[in-house]
Order: structure tokens, then sequence, then C-alpha cells
């Protein structure tokens, strides 16, 4: 028997307070620990703040562009065909491509050490906005193994 669909309430998501945008304050609760929302907001205006100094450009072009550059198109889903499991390539829905782009540039700002989380976190987003970094060898890591299992992507429903 199937699950029953979980209908998502969009009404719930609350914009930032600085930039009024709801992807930010998506990111910000991402980047959130413990229910401290208040250091999360600190740390990432800090980050946008050291963009803007570093790129001398507009930081919430520089932040879309790395989410844009990060987000995977592309993922493998288990699949269970005839008592084997197969890696089957699937294309990612617009609110995953969000996730995992978000969680990997958070991923690899915190795996960053000796610096501060903001400066590290800035240095992930201008490195994403150029298509470097390890969010973005994430993603093609992710690509390569969809690449790899292409042979299975008939059995996708």
């Amino acid at each position: 028997m199937r699950k029953k669909q979980i209908y998502k309430n969009r009404k719930l998501r609350q914009p930032d307070i600085k930039y009024e945008s709801l992807t930010v304050g998506r990111f910000i609760n991402y980047l959130m620990i413990e229910g401290k929302k208040a250091l999360a907001e600190k740390i990432f205006y800090q980050a946008l703040e050291r963009v803007q100094k570093t790129t001398q450009q507009e930081p919430m072009k520089i932040f879309e562009k790395a989410l844009e550059n990060a987000s995977p198109l592309l993922a493998v889903v288990s699949r269970r065909v005839g008592g084997a499991n197969y890696q089957v390539p699937m294309e990612v829905r617009p609110e995953r491509k969000f996730f995992l782009a978000g969680h990997w540039l958070i991923k690899a700002a915190r795996s960053r050490k000796g610096k501060t989380m903001a400066e590290n976190l800035a240095e992930e987003i201008i490195a994403a906005s150029k298509n470097e970094g390890a969010a973005i060898k994430k993603k093609q890591d992710m690509h390569r193994i969809a690449e790899a299992n292409r042979a299975f992507a008939h059995f996708a429903r």
C-alpha cells in the first residue's frame, strides 16, 4: 500500500528580515543549529557582507548563482527489480535541488577549518558561484554516478 501524499504548506515559510527572500529564509533555517536562528542569521549576513567586499558585486546575485551552480540535475534512486537493487538515475525536483545545494554549501563551509563560519561560508559561496569548491565537486560526483547508471534509466517510473 502506498503512503499517503503529504502536501507542503508553503504559507508557513517566512522570508528573511533583510532581503525579504524566501530562499534566504530557507537557507538560514538549514544553517541553524539547535534552534539558534539569530546566530544563523548573523553568520549568513556576515558571509554576504564578506562576499560583497571581496567580489565588489551584489551579494544576492552571487548567492543565487552559487545555489544554481550547486543544484544537481540528476540523482540516483535505489529501485528493487526482480530481486536486484538498481541505482536508477532520475531528475531532481526543484525543492530537492534547493535542499541539496544548500546543505552541500553548508557542509562544505563547516568542513573548512581555521576561520570563522561566516568567512568559510562566504568563501564557499564565492567558489560555488565560479563553479569551484567542495559543493560543486559533490554535484559533479552525483552526476557522474547517474551517468554511469544510465543503462538502468528504463526502470524509472
